[in-house]
């Protein structure tokens, strides 16, 4: 009983979990579990390299699709689409499912741009202090809720620029100088050029930095760059960055990267330039050394490696603590940047939240329905025992979706909806063997409790073998299939999973309590 209530406990959290999620406006979603593409709407896109441009070998295919689905997810982050997909398919293709989007071709444009690979020096945040009363000002000026809200939390910010000299503009902007905005959304400062802003902050920050006023002050020569979001959201904060705004080197000069590991077993990231790249590259990197040197993707810095020394055409970077699966990540963004063609869409969906609440109405439907003439079906056939069933079922449905709010990713889709209705008529089915195996042995003269016993026990192996059978099948859809269909195996596996935990555990329980709580004049069992 103690298992049963566990598993009913964490199944209600993680769906209130869910329930109270918020979307990228800061709202509450109120989704017990997370829809796919196809109940609430959104775009299919299927994308591959464009070989019109370029004539690819194989090998260089193969490459370039993880080069590019590399890219692409760097600039899925930056659309701020929740709950998204990105994914190979087969060896030349790559499937991209935005669900909720509002701006489609905006995201197509952006999804087949050419990535673009800088290295850019990093500035020291020293030269961003002259600035930042005339930056704040700006701000103030652009934005007046942001400032006097600012002006509110002004005795938590702590000068993280100690040395940003005093605003002496005069009196008429007095009130404009007690409100620093920008410098109040920064946690912190991190190394050399770079500042940390926590991630509930970054839209309001970047909406300060699109200011054509806020671009005008920033220090002659220097631009502002985003981390990359996908490492720097998991430890709650961003980075922002302080650049040179002529890069060093762009990636069309880059022809190979590879991660590799130094004579101490340490990770390292060895690069390889054309000539004329190296001529560049070792004039700049030989005036910069000792500073950071950032590495730039599609407007996002993915890492700030310090100059060691000068680099012509072959060059190394040391990525300190990190590990061989983060220089194999950095080497693929540094090839990324020099795909050889650019994606093109060869097939696009684009489903509209009405036709995704019919498909919710629907599926709802159907599923109530069925459900309902199941529930009769029991409860006239097995009675008593129809009224353990039932409550199993019940549970049933509620481990399902616990399941499904829990596992990260998962997203319930309408073939989804549909493996959960068929799986509960498997769970069902697996009642139904229990409830005949324990009628013969009551048809046979036994006891009732001996009877329950024996009828969980001989139908056991048949419940065993279906379900495993149909939990392969649901495996096998899972791996092979992709989208709708990986939605169908993977709430099928759950069902079948949680058919059996109720089926021989909750069905079970309920009979021994009933049959250790029955008055012992009650000697039969309706069933």
């Amino acid at each position: 009983m103690g298992l049963i209530l566990v598993c009913v406990l964490l199944s209600v959290f993680f769906l209130y979990r869910n329930y109270m999620r918020e979307d990228a406006q800061g709202k509450p979603t109120r989704d017990i579990v997370t829809l796919g593409l196809d109940l609430q709407g959104g775009t299919h896109l299927k994308l591959e390299i464009d070989e019109s441009k370029a004539r690819l070998s194989p090998e260089q295919r193969a490459d370039a699709i993880e080069r590019a689905l590399k890219v692409v997810r760097m600039r899925i982050d930056q659309l701020g689409v929740g709950e998204h997909v990105v994914q190979k398919s087969g060896d030349s293709r790559i499937i991209v499912e935005l669900p909720g989007i509002e701006k489609e071709n905006r995201a197509k444009e952006i999804l087949q741009r050419t990535a673009f690979l800088e290295f850019q020096v990093v500035r020291p945040l020293d030269e961003l202090n002259a600035a930042l009363p005339r930056i704040e000002r700006a701000i103030v000026a652009a934005f007046p809720n942001e400032g006097r809200q600012a002006e509110r939390q002004q005795s938590t910010v702590g000068g993280l620029f100690k040395n940003a000299p005093a605003d002496s503009a005069g009196a008429d902007s007095a009130a404009a100088t007690l409100a620093r905005p920008f410098q109040s959304k920064l946690t912190r400062l991190g190394s050399q050029g770079q500042m940390l802003v926590a991630v509930a902050d970054t839209q309001a920050v970047s909406r300060y930095l699109r200011h054509p006023e806020v671009q005008r002050l920033l220090p002659r020569g220097t631009t502002l760059a985003w981390g990359v979001a996908e490492a720097e959201e998991q430890a709650g904060f961003a980075s922002l960055w302080l650049l040179e705004a002529d890069p060093i080197m762009t990636g069309q000069h880059l022809q190979n990267a590879l991660a590799q590991t130094d004579q101490f077993g340490r990770p390292i990231v060895v690069f390889e330039l054309s000539r004329r790249g190296g001529r560049t590259f070792g004039r700049e990197t030989a005036a910069h050394i000792g500073d950071q040197m950032a590495i730039v993707l599609d407007d996002r810095v993915y890492t700030a490696p310090v100059i060691r020394g000068q680099i012509t055409t072959n060059g190394q970077i040391e990525l300190g603590n990190a590990t061989m699966e983060d220089a194999t990540d950095l080497a693929l963004v540094l090839r990324a940047g020099a795909l050889p063609a650019p994606l093109k869409i060869v097939e696009e969906r684009t489903i509209g939240p009405t036709l995704g609440q019919d498909s919710i109405d629907n599926g709802m439907l159907a599923g109530m329905i069925g459900v309902t003439a199941v529930v009769v079906m029991i409860l006239l056939y097995y009675k008593l025992a129809g009224v353990f069933a039932v409550i199993a079922l019940g549970l049933y449905v509620l481990f399902i979706l616990g399941a499904l709010a829990a596992l990260p990713g998962a997203a319930l889709t309408f073939p989804g909806m549909a493996g959960l209705v068929l799986s509960v008529g498997m769970a069902v089915d697996a009642n139904v063997l229990i409830f005949e195996r324990i009628r013969e042995e009551l048809a046979a003269g036994r006891a009732v409790r001996p009877a329950v016993q024996e009828g969980f026990k001989n139908a056991l192996s048949a419940i065993v073998d279906s379900n495993l059978t149909t939990l392969i099948t649901a495996g096998i859809l899972y791996y092979i299939g992709s989208g709708p269909v990986q939605g169908f195996g993977v709430t099928l596996a759950i069902g079948i999973v949680a058919s059996m935990f109720t089926a021989i555990f909750v069905t079970r329980t309920l009979f021994l309590v009933y049959l250790e709580r029955r008055s012992p004049a009650a000697q039969g069992l309706s069933i």
